[in-house]
């Protein structure tokens, strides 16, 4: 039963990335600005023509690498699979980027491409982080931030985002157009995957924990 249990962890938390990956995918793919902790990248991805996936990849070993300064004496070795994680998930990204064939252009597909990307990564977040194993570096800089500060977890994420947006739009207005990765998708990503993570965490979270001998 162990056994079992711990392949079910472990397959939910990488279906959990696989899905997570494609929704940021399509919120990139929908034309309308990429999600929050992405949007750096994104914005020097369209920029540069640089891989998006490789680009991630790079900031998110940044991440990694803040949050041994942030969280000093409690750092551990153990933080350091999150570069682990963020090769796998990164792979995810380009994988999807070059297999999904959308163009954007129409709005009325753009939006739906768009919400089921906001769907996919609320998904995808939720059971990544259901799962307690190792966070990716956008939640664990938000996890950091948070213990280090005693600020509520809500509150470092929204703060993270914002800085992450405030970075896209001065790479943006350096490359010529300040809004070059920021747009309504970004925006609706802040809003709209906090409460598909709600959702699904009310309705699966305990199901999912208890294949995963999570939950009594």
């Amino acid at each position: 039963m162990k056994k079992q249990q711990t392949i079910w962890r472990f397959g939910i938390y990488l279906a959990g990335m696989a899905i997570l990956a494609m929704g940021l995918i399509l919120n990139t793919k929908a034309g309308l600005g990429s999600s929050a902790i992405i949007s750096v990248p994104y914005t020097t991805s369209l920029a540069s023509g640089w891989s998006l996936a490789d680009l991630t990849l790079i900031t998110y070993c940044v991440l990694v690498l803040a949050q041994f300064f942030i969280k000093g004496k409690k750092r551990t070795p153990l933080d350091l699979l999150q570069l682990v994680v963020s090769v796998v998930f990164t792979r995810f990204m380009a994988l999807f980027q070059a297999c999904v064939p959308y163009q954007s252009g129409f709005l009325p597909t753009d939006l739906l491409v768009l919400a089921l990307g906001l769907v996919l990564t609320g998904m995808g977040a939720a059971m990544t982080v259901d799962m307690q194993l190792v966070p990716n570096p956008g939640d664990g800089i938000v996890s950091s931030i948070s213990e280090r500060t005693g600020k509520e977890l809500g509150l470092c994420k929204n703060c993270v985002d914002a800085c992450c947006v405030a970075g896209s739009l001065v790479l943006g207005a350096v490359f010529g157009n300040v809004l070059l990765g920021v747009g309504l998708g970004t925006i609706l990503s802040m809003i709209g995957v906090g409460r598909v993570i709600y959702l699904f965490n009310r309705f699966a979270r305990v199901p999912l924990r208890r294949k995963a001998g999570l939950e009594g």
